[in-house]
């Protein structure tokens, strides 16, 4: 089994017009679907991410620059990941598409963890 991330892409905003009611919903969903995860031996791990898009960090020519999240001028950020145990790409997708963030307009992001 390999490990795989699924980064959790979405708009800047997506969430803000549902009530408190409303995003506990969707938050028992995620929660679910990971304990799902858990509970067939797939999940490795997740975190919520916060609603920023964060700072990204370059050296050019020897000098460390720090500028606004990777997404600035889109408005997309990572909202969060979870790390999930599949046998390949296939099954890891497989998995995925049952993640609710799909559901809600977002785009998961699928890549393999390399083993060193």
């Amino acid at each position: 089994m390999s490990v795989f991330m699924l980064f959790l892409h979405e708009d800047q905003g997506q969430f803000d017009n549902r009530s408190h009611d409303e995003m506990m919903a969707v938050i028992k969903e995620y929660g679910a679907w990971a304990q799902l995860m858990r509970e067939k031996g797939h999940y490795v791990g997740g975190e919520k991410l916060a609603d920023d898009a964060g700072k990204v960090m370059r050296n050019k020519s020897g000098k460390i620059g720090v500028t606004d999240g990777p997404y600035a001028e889109t408005k997309e950020l990572v909202g969060g990941y979870f790390s999930i145990k599949a046998a390949d790409y296939a099954e890891a997708c497989r998995l995925a598409e049952s993640c609710p963030h799909l559901k809600y307009g977002g785009r998961i992001e699928v890549r393999m963890v390399h083993e060193f």
